[in-house]
């Protein structure tokens, strides 16, 4: 696929600023402390879908720019050798040296990992940003990952999914009772404590599973990345706000046998590499919404506001599924403790720094 005009001048201002960091960083390191670094990269999601997967080859593009060739990365697609919800496995087991992929797919060997990918009424992605780099998010990230051999970099963020695409109205949390979805991470959890009948699919068979009638409804992610995949053509009601993940994060995780051994220029690389692609997809995600919402109705659909007093509703049960699970896992509960301390200062600054969101309507 070609790249815009636009597309080539953000990837040249990019590439100049990392290059001239990592020649910088050349000329106080011998020529021969620099890596060359050749990795396969399997990744969760196709780079067909806009912001939540192909962000992954543009920060491959970016490392390829910034080390002038020596660490390259060639990203695997489709499950190609490794299937997209194996892929902790396969860099903790170092059959692949690193993955790029959302980390909350795994929460069944880590319980805590949904609360670094997408919390349940919780942060929105520039606060997440904040908590992860200035409020030791990176660093419990480190500490709960260090048992699996792994180095986790945040690479990619998004904003909020929808909250789901149904064929009726959700007017009370009693139509959700014995309902069959697609649903993921820990809001998976409080739609399940609500009656529902929860299943986890790779965005790749959910258009499926729909047609089908396997499920009769689903969340997944961005509305357009929704629309690539399909689901307007069966499900006509596309509900907001994404009360279950107000922010989708995406990760670069290394296995850390491999990190360790990189030279620290190389490490300085990657670091500096994904923390443009947090930039880089949180930009696109934030772009392009608008547009594909203002074009639902040509297509068929309704958008749709979940009520204020469903979300309380959601938001009571949600509360009661983070701490009980933060009584089942001494790191749940760190993790959780940090990020609510870390939410409350934050809130004076969101309450009275910002203008109220419906202000310019």
């Amino acid at each position: 696929m070609r790249e815009s005009s636009r597309e080539r001048r953000i990837l040249s201002t990019v590439a100049s600023i990392a290059l001239g960091a990592f020649v910088l960083g050349a000329a106080v390191a011998p020529a021969a402390a620099q890596d060359k670094v050749r990795w396969r990269v399997p990744v969760g999601f196709p780079s067909t879908l806009p912001a939540l997967g192909d962000n992954a080859p543009w920060v491959a593009n970016m490392v390829e720019k910034a080390s002038g060739g020596n660490v390259r990365f060639k990203i695997i697609e489709g499950g190609e050798g490794v299937p997209a919800l194996q892929i902790m496995e396969a860099v903790k087991d170092r059959k692949v040296p690193a993955g790029y992929t959302w980390i909350g797919y795994d929460m069944g060997k880590i319980p805590s990992l949904p609360l670094l990918a997408a919390v349940p009424f919780g942060m929105e992605p520039w606060e997440f940003n904040a908590w992860w780099y200035y409020g030791g998010g990176q660093d419990l990230a480190a500490e709960l990952y260090a048992p699996h051999n792994i180095h986790p970099i945040l690479c990619g963020i998004i904003g909020p999914e929808t909250a789901g695409w149904f064929s009726f109205e959700i007017k009370s949390l009693d139509d959700l009772k014995g309902l069959k979805i697609r649903f993921a991470g820990l809001g998976g959890k409080v739609i399940q404590k609500l009656g529902a009948s929860v299943t986890m699919l790779p965005g790749g068979e959910i258009y499926q599973a729909l047609e089908k009638g396997a499920i009769d409804a689903t969340e997944f992610s961005l509305p357009e990345v929704d629309q690539k995949l399909g689901f307007h053509q069966i499900v006509k009601n596309n509900y907001f706000p994404g009360w279950h993940q107000t922010f989708t994060s995406l990760h670069l995780i290394i296995n850390k046998g491999i990190w360790d051994g990189l030279e620290e220029s190389t490490q300085a690389i990657l670091n500096m590499a994904c923390m443009a692609g947090v930039t880089n997809s949180l930009a696109k995600a934030e772009a392009n919404q608008g547009p594909i919402i203002a074009a639902f109705p040509e297509k068929g659909v309704t958008p749709r506001k979940l009520p204020e007093s469903v979300l309380r509703e959601l938001q009571t049960v949600a509360n009661q599924v983070l701490e009980e699970e933060a009584a089942k896992d001494p790191m749940f509960k760190k993790i959780l403790t940090s990020q609510r301390a870390f939410r409350k200062d934050y809130n004076k600054w969101k309450q009275f720094g910002y203008l109220p969101r419906d202000f310019d309507k």
